[in-house]
């Protein structure tokens, strides 16, 4: 593996764990030449279903692009990296288990939604208020208040 810091080409694993619903396996590596640590995941290599957006267009999973768009409503919030890996996680697993060659992306992003409103309300406020393209205040002030409850 390469070192993503200088990328020379030899790393050295120095701890090895495994998560704790054992679905993936989590290493820290050191760099033979910069000395520097970062973290890698070993899962197993499987086939999401596809992706069908809003215009009917098909697209591959992408599990950087769903990271990012969490990331992003989650940004100066405080909740952990771990917590947003395990939250990554659940939603793939329940893509995995759904059994389907295709999914709607509005069915991911209420997989999403569920997943941040349990991580921290701000987040879900965020998430929701881009993701269901409100119309008037009178929609966002009844999502607010739903968190609120």
């Amino acid at each position: 593996m390469k070192c993503p810091f200088c990328s020379h080409s030899e790393t050295q694993v120095v701890e090895t764990r495994i998560a704790e619903d054992g679905d993936f396996i989590r290493r820290r590596r050191q760099c033979g030449a910069c000395e520097k640590r970062f973290t890698t995941y070993e899962r197993p290599d499987v086939t999401f279903p596809a992706i069908v957006k809003k215009d009917g267009r098909r697209i591959e999973y992408e599990r950087p692009k769903l990271l990012a768009s969490m990331k992003l409503a989650l940004r100066k919030r405080p909740v952990s990296t771990e917590q947003v890996d395990n939250a990554v996680e659940r939603i793939e697993e329940t893509l995995l288990n759904l059994g389907a060659r295709e999914v709607a992306s509005n069915r991911i992003g209420e997989l999403v939604m569920m997943e941040l409103k349990k991580l921290d309300k701000i987040a879900y406020v965020r998430f929701a208020s881009v993701y269901r393209s409100f119309e008037d205040i009178d929609d966002f002030k009844t999502l607010v208040d739903e968190v609120g409850r």
